[in-house]
């Protein structure tokens, strides 16, 4: 990820879930008041695959593949024109580490509350939680409107 631009680098966690489309939205809104850009961040992991019990598992993610699909995502988001400007970055790793590594030098970190795992009735979930935690940046955390 490019760290060093001129202009205010927002960063985003996009997952899938209404609550990252919601962030999403918000990151793009706030980008374009300070003349930031985006960098819409996917993280993949394999959770079975750390720790010394880890299970034979088929790792050949097409990372080009996921790349375009996100982008057809955020198109459905966002408009063509918009999701244009975002630009999109999927990593392999633990979420919250992916994105506090991505969110340093940032203007902001953009979270949904909740993600596509978890609780429907907690009020964040663990990614949203441990960024907001740790980041040495201003965290925002976007709830969609009826949760």
């Amino acid at each position: 990820m490019d760290k060093d631009v001129s202009e205010p680098r927002v960063v985003v966690g996009v997952d899938g879930s209404p609550s990252s489309y919601a962030a999403l939205r918000w990151a793009v809104r706030y980008a374009g008041l300070v003349g930031g850009v985006v960098d819409a961040v996917a993280v993949w992991e394999l959770p079975g695959l750390y720790g010394w019990s880890a299970p034979a598992v088929d790792m050949d993610i097409d990372e080009d593949e996921t790349r375009q699909h996100m982008g057809q995502e955020l198109t459905e988001v966002l408009g063509a024109d918009e999701a244009g400007s975002v630009r999109t970055h999927v990593v392999h790793g633990n979420p919250a580490d992916v994105l506090l590594r991505a969110a340093e030098g940032a203007e902001a970190v953009v979270l949904g509350s909740r993600g596509r795992g978890g609780f429907a009735r907690a009020l964040l979930g663990s990614v949203s939680q441990h960024v907001s935690q740790h980041a040495h940046c201003p965290v925002v955390i976007v709830r969609t409107e009826k949760q």
